[in-house]
C-alpha cells in the first residue's frame, strides 16, 4: 500500500473518531437541553462519520480476528496507562493543575481496568461466558458482574453506573 494513502486513511479514521464522539455528546447535552430533533440529527450524522471511520480501518486492514484484536487492545491499554497517561499526569503536575492531574489520574487507573479485563477475556475467549459489565458515568470505571456501591475510582453513588447486559 502506498505509504501517502496508508496516512490519510489513518488521518481520516482519526478525524472520523473524534467526530463520532464528538457528535455523541453534542447529542447528549441538545437531549439534555429538549432539543429532540437536534439530538437526533447528531446522532445520525455520528452514524454516518461511524461509517466512514469504519471504511478506513477497513481498507488498513486494521480489523482482524476476535483474538487478535483482543490482543491488540490490551496492549493498546496497558501502553496508554503506562505511558501516555503518566506523561499526561506529570505535565498536569508540573503546570499545577490539579483538575487534569485528576482526569488523567483516574483515565489511567480505568485504562489499567480495561487492560486487565481484555486479559481476562483473551483467558475466556472460547467460553463465551455471558457477563454484564457496569460502567461508571462519571470516569470509565468498569465492573464486571457486580455492580460496586461506589466507584472506586471517583467514588460516585451505583446510580451514575450505567448496565450493559
Amino acid at each position: 500500500m502506498d505509504e501517502k494513502i496508508k496516512d490519510g486513511m489513518h488521518k481520516a479514521y482519526i478525524g472520523e473518531a473524534k467526530a463520532v464522539l464528538r457528535l455523541r455528546l453534542f447529542a447528549e447535552k441538545a437531549r439534555e437541553e429538549g432539543y429532540d430533533q437536534m439530538a437526533k440529527l447528531f446522532e445520525v450524522i455520528a452514524f454516518s462519520e461511524t461509517i466512514h471511520g469504519a471504511r478506513a480501518l477497513n481498507y488498513l486492514k486494521e480489523i482482524k480476528s476476535t483474538e487478535e484484536n483482543l490482543k491488540e487492545s490490551f496492549e493498546s491499554e496497558t501502553k496508554v496507562a503506562g505511558v501516555a497517561y503518566d506523561n499526561l499526569i506529570k505535565l498536569a503536575s508540573e503546570v499545577e493543575d490539579k483538575r487534569a492531574m485528576m482526569i488523567f489520574s483516574q483515565s489511567r487507573d480505568v485504562e489499567e481496568i480495561h487492560a486487565k479485563l481484555y486479559k481476562e477475556a483473551m483467558g475466556h475467549l472460547m467460553q463465551e461466558e455471558d457477563t454484564t459489565y457496569y460502567v461508571c458515568t462519571v470516569c470509565g470505571y468498569v465492573s464486571d458482574s457486580v455492580l460496586p456501591d461506589t466507584c472506586p475510582v471517583c467514588g460516585v453513588p451505583k446510580e451514575k453506573f450505567k448496565e450493559f447486559k
